[in-house]
């Protein structure tokens, strides 16, 4: 069963009264969702790549908080809050979601692939299912 997705308006509304809002010149954030072709398929381009019927996901929260801190240390970031779901999903579901603050565009560009790149390839476990 996977948790409760989180409100991106609830979240930018607090993020622009948090302390830092006065350094922040963009807000960027990413949703990840639970799709019907399999990572081989879209990635790897294999045509054979059963469709997806669901995926088991989890999450290592210590790696994640250390990615969260390294994301903190890039120039221009002065916002971040991840969100990351758990469980057995099913297509269309919310995987995880990110959002970035910083100063100017470049910066909030790169802090927010750089950290889920990081939490995609470090963080999480996910296993695609098809049946």
């Amino acid at each position: 069963m996977s948790k409760q997705s989180p409100s991106m308006d609830q979240w930018l509304r607090e993020a622009k009264t948090h302390e830092s809002a006065p350094k922040v010149g963009m807000y960027l954030f990413h949703n990840g969702v639970v799709r019907r072709s399999a990572k081989a398929a879209v990635r790897q381009g294999d045509e054979t790549a059963a469709p997806v019927t669901g995926m088991l996901f989890s999450y290592d929260q210590e790696k994640v908080a250390a990615a969260v801190a390294e994301a903190y240390g890039l120039p221009g970031v002065f916002y971040i809050r991840v969100w990351l779901n758990e469980g057995e999903l099913n297509v269309g579901d919310d995987i995880m979601f990110v959002l970035i603050g910083g100063d100017i565009r470049p910066h909030v560009v790169d802090a927010l692939q750089f950290l889920v790149g990081k939490i995609k390839n470090e963080c999480v476990t996910e296993t695609e299912i098809s049946r």
